[in-house]
């Protein structure tokens, strides 16, 4: 018996999702894994790199969801202008000024039987406001932070909280004063299999199922079941059989994983996700995003051999590293997420209250985009065994063999790349990350391996080709028009 036929026993015997979708026709084409490469998504029929990185609020307190910002058209404006089209929507509370929860209060506590309009109402818009952008929006159903330390204080699900039930009816402590990474708080263990509290668990699920009648009117939308979670992997494979069974029942199709706290992707507690493609459709791995250098690059590429035989997507919703410190220099943050697309990464994204949506930020999408748009970036796959006299973390190779060729140079340098089996003539391009900009260009013969040289320091890409390829280096429209 499989874990997803496990999970959806458990499922069942603990009830199924309430509510109605939202009367709306969703296009048709949605957000779903690429035959053609399945490492990769496809978006209305099309394959579709998502990349991303947006600024949060200064004065939010937590990470908070993109809906409750109060300029977030404007982000996906700014988004969309950098050739971005991938946000995170993280399910969670509004807690600048009078908090602003799911729930609705009944004098000085919340009633988990009632709304908050407020909460739904902006959840609902940014959901249509990113359709309208084709911006693929990954949901966070729970938000972790949001059950710990102080703001598990103020949190409706808190016994003392909310007029439905107690502490000692629900199970659940009164304060949780520790990190999440410790995993003590008993409201990530209500399901059957586990502590089994059914007081809590309904309106759990009532919740669940209300984020669900929205976000299952759009096509646009990929589940995540947890934030950072460190708890106990039957948790995630709940809910997201949960989520499974109301796509069914509403005729849909949805795609699901899970994101867990280590920071390294060899813990134990990845397996769930990587060796359960018949639960989840893709590999959420923004945890490494912590880690620098050829290592990040490794982990990933130890994830993609395990996926081997079954491909599936491998995202970065949230990249590390800004200004230093515990989480890394600007240099690391947009090392990740160069070195996130060359191992054939599905998503890169940087974090929002790291690198975001500021300059460097819009630098580093608007260049992936018009990299990765001048090539065929959906059949080509991480060919490091192509670049002679290689140092660590000096370049990282795409490539689809005797046709096309991308190396990406972290900070400038020289490497030597293997074209023998080129078919032909070739052409070499070179793209300043930096400068975001096309700079020069060159032949290549075929038969020899070639000497690329960074033309500067900083960051570069270069792009390599058959002669005999029909494409233009004129730019991603003319390059998307001579594939069509």
């Amino acid at each position: 018996m499989t874990l997803r036929t496990l999970i959806a026993c458990i499922v069942s015997l603990a009830g199924g999702v309430a509510g109605a979708v939202a009367a709306e026709t969703p296009a048709a084409g949605g957000i779903a894994v690429y035959p053609g490469n399945p490492f990769y998504w496809q978006y209305r029929g099309k394959p579709v790199l998502l990349l991303g990185g947006s600024t949060a609020p200064a004065a939010a307190p937590n990470d908070e969801g993109m809906f409750h910002w109060p300029d977030a058209v404007e982000a996906l404006e700014r988004l969309r202008a950098a050739g971005g089209n991938y946000v995170r929507c993280l399910m969670s509370a509004d807690l600048r000024g009078e908090p602003v929860w799911p729930f609705a209060k009944q004098g000085p506590r919340y009633d988990l039987e009632e709304w908050n309009e407020e909460y739904w109402r902006r959840f609902e818009t940014f959901l249509r406001e990113t359709r309208a952008r084709d911006i693929i929006v990954s949901v966070e159903l729970w938000a972790t932070f949001d059950y710990y330390r102080e703001n598990w204080e103020r949190n409706p699900f808190n016994p003392k909280n909310n007029v439905n039930y107690t502490a000692a009816e629900s199970g659940l402590p009164l304060a949780v004063p520790s990190h999440p990474a410790r995993a003590q708080n008993d409201f990530f263990r209500t399901i059957p299999g586990a502590k089994n509290l059914p007081a809590v668990l309904k309106y759990q699920q009532r919740f669940v199922d209300k984020v669900l009648s929205y976000t299952l009117a759009h096509e646009h939308v990929l589940y995540v079941m947890d934030n950072e979670t460190a708890v106990t992997p039957k948790w995630g494979a709940f809910w997201a059989e949960h989520v499974r069974r109301a796509a069914e029942r509403q005729g849909r199709k949805v795609a699901v994983t899970e994101m867990f706290d280590p920071h390294d992707l060899t813990d134990p507690l990845y397996n769930s996700v990587i060796d359960h493609g018949d639960l989840y459709d893709f590999v959420e791995i923004a945890q490494n995003n912590h880690q620098q250098g050829q290592l990040h690059y490794d982990r990933i590429l130890g994830v993609r051999s395990r996926l081997a035989g079954a491909p599936r997507p491998m995202t970065n919703v949230k990249i590390y590293g800004a200004r230093g410190g515990h989480f890394g220099t600007d240099q690391d943050g947009m090392e990740r997420f160069w070195r996130n697309i060359f191992a054939g990464c599905a998503s890169s994204r940087f974090h929002e209250k790291h690198l975001g949506g500021g300059d460097t930020a819009a630098r580093m999408i608007r260049g992936a985009r018009t990299v990765t748009d001048a090539f065929d970036l959906f059949h080509t796959a991480p060919h490091n065994g192509l670049l002679l006299e290689r140092e660590p973390n000096r370049a990282y190779c795409l490539a689809a063999p005797g046709k096309e060729y991308a190396v990406y140079f972290p900070a400038g340098g020289k490497v030597r790349l293997d074209v023998r089996g080129l078919e032909g003539a070739g052409e070499l391009r070179w793209y300043d990350i930096g400068g975001g900009r096309w700079a020069s260009a060159g032949r290549v013969a075929p038969g020899q391996p070639i000497l690329l040289a960074a033309p500067g320091p900083g960051q570069w890409v270069a792009l390599v080709r058959s002669r005999s390829i029909n494409l233009s280096w004129r730019g991603p429209k003319a390059a998307a028009a001579s594939r069509s």
